[in-house]
């Protein structure tokens, strides 16, 4: 009770006003604001948002024009960078098609605004649960191989290793932004969600905990984690400068699994009348005669699949179809990725028949999935998926 009152609280409605416009690539008219403010703090006043737009202009808010307001921004280089960005993605707004995915390059927020409620029967994403490391600016340096934020790990036997973000660098103001961004999104996502749909979210054991609660609390049903057992480069190092002093020291546990939140909107009814009416509610089997379970052995992603689709955090098709597959019990309806990446999620739909679409707000890993998604439907995978993958009705 105590969280909720805070949710809800004078400050908190003040705090969600300037964390819609910030997670915003365009104006927004008060309408539009009103609209996010009732679905993230419920019914609140219209004379509330806009006396307070009013009295914070132009200190924090600039009005475009009549009821059209943006967050202020101080003109600096990476702020003009991102305005840049935004000028020059106007020819990608059109959707790219590829067989039954959809891949639109937009804000997710303001995305998600415009759809119909009940329309979206499941989520799989790897989002940006770090958040610092996909601003423009950590983003520019990881493209410019500086690092920044990003862990460059060096070469070993000849191989080029992918950058890891440093989660422990977050700082405290970070982590609650962190909070904040994913319980917007929620709220969002939640009324476009058919009753019973899962949101599986990837995330990091140090920051999976904060990611969880935001979901929680903005109504969806936590349902546990999907386990994928895979080494990382996380952890397991000597103490920074005292190698030798402290040479039998780990500073943290080496990672040698990732989290993956598992959460479900709110059924209507029973399981079973769930998934009469909306085909969602539970996983589907790989098998018949197998449970889809909560661990899943998988490997760090292959060279030879990375250069398919060169993004940061790919994940490799022979994990996203299992968990694809498993997300539509029955296997009908549309599987959204709203933060798409280099297009792993719709590749994985695509690969065992589902639709999906998917939202990316940066345009070169937008132009990068357009190229990825046929190339990683098309990618065969070894091992135990593959035998998994090749029982699938829809792949055969």
């Amino acid at each position: 009770m105590e969280q909720q009152s805070t949710r809800n609280s004078p400050g908190h409605v003040r705090d969600a006003i300037v964390q819609i416009l910030s997670l915003t690539s365009k104006p927004l008219t008060v309408k539009e604001i009103e609209g996010r403010i009732a679905q993230i703090v419920g019914p609140t006043p219209s004379s509330s948002v806009r006396s307070y737009l009013r009295l914070n202009t132009p200190e924090i808010f600039v009005r475009e024009e009549r009821g059209v307001y943006r967050l202020r921004t101080h003109c600096t280089e990476t702020t003009q960078g991102v305005q840049r960005a935004i000028t020059s993605v106007q020819q990608w707004q059109y959707p790219f098609f590829s067989g039954k995915a959809t891949l639109v390059h937009a804000d997710c927020f303001d995305w998600l605004d415009q759809q119909e409620q009940h329309s979206i029967h499941a989520v799989v994403t790897d989002p940006p649960y770090g958040l610092h490391e996909y601003t423009p600016e950590q983003q520019s340096k990881l493209r410019a191989g500086k690092g920044g934020v990003w862990r460059i790990p060096p070469s070993f036997d000849g191989n080029t290793r992918s950058p890891l973000p440093r989660f422990t660098t977050l700082t405290q103001g970070q982590l609650e932004q962190l909070g904040s961004f994913f319980f917007v999104w929620a709220k969002l996502l939640l009324p476009k969600l058919v009753p019973g749909a899962h949101v599986i979210v990837a995330s990091n054991p140090l920051v999976s905990y904060i990611v969880s609660s935001a979901l929680a609390d903005a109504g969806l049903e936590r349902r546990g984690e999907i386990v994928r057992l895979t080494m990382t480069m996380r952890g397991g190092d000597r103490p920074k400068a005292a190698h030798e002093e402290f040479s039998e020291i780990s500073v943290m546990p080496r990672s040698m699994w990732e989290p993956w939140i598992v959460c479900r909107k709110p059924l209507d009814g029973r399981v079973q009348d769930n998934l009469r009416k909306w085909k969602t509610g539970g996983f589907r089997r790989p098998i018949k005669d197998k449970p889809f379970g909560d661990v899943i052995a998988s490997a760090p992603t292959r060279k030879s699949e990375k250069s398919l689709a060169p993004h940061p955090s790919l994940k490799p098709q022979a994990f996203m179809r299992q968990i694809v597959h498993a997300s539509l019990p029955l296997g009908e309806g549309v599987v959204l990725d709203p933060f798409a990446g280099a297009g792993s999620t719709l590749a994985a739909a695509e690969a065992v028949s589902y639709k999906s679409i998917g939202i990316e707000k940066d345009i070169d890993f937008f132009k990068l999935a357009c190229t990825s998604i046929p190339k990683l439907t098309a990618f065969k995978t070894n091992g135990n998926s593959k035998a998994c993958i090749s029982s699938y009705p829809e792949a055969s």
